[in-house]
């Protein structure tokens, strides 16, 4: 993911209605955790938009996002769960652009995107 310029206005969503009272890193992993489930509106679209050795996904690759991970597996980083052939696997939402037609899913998105293209971590 590359470095993205500063956004007075995701910056404000992000600080003042996601990890607001988040104090620690457990906490907002969490609170990410609990915004992107109620946010998605599953399942939708996606687009694999960067390779990653720990994904089988292929840059340009179309999925269908079923879900979130189980909470224990976003502690770190937040993954989602797709199709994959006959399997669902989970993968980085990081590695997704979305194709949602669903306005919140493409914001939710894009602020994951934001928080780790400014480097911001748990």
């Amino acid at each position: 993911m590359k470095y993205v310029a500063e956004q007075a206005d995701r910056e404000h969503r992000i600080h003042d209605d996601i990890v607001v009272d988040a104090y620690g890193d457990t906490e907002r992993a969490m609170s990410w955790y609990y915004y992107l489930e109620d946010a998605l509106q599953v399942p939708f679209n996606a687009r694999c938009q960067s390779a990653r050795s720990s994904s089988p996904l292929k840059v340009g690759q179309e999925i269908c996002v079923v879900g979130m991970a189980d909470e224990v597996d976003c502690m770190s980083e937040v993954f989602v769960k797709v199709k994959h052939g006959q399997s669902t696997l989970a993968v980085p939402l990081a590695q997704l652009a979305s194709l949602a037609n669903d306005e919140g899913t493409r914001q939710a998105v894009e602020d994951w995107h934001y928080w780790v293209g400014r480097g911001y971590q748990f």
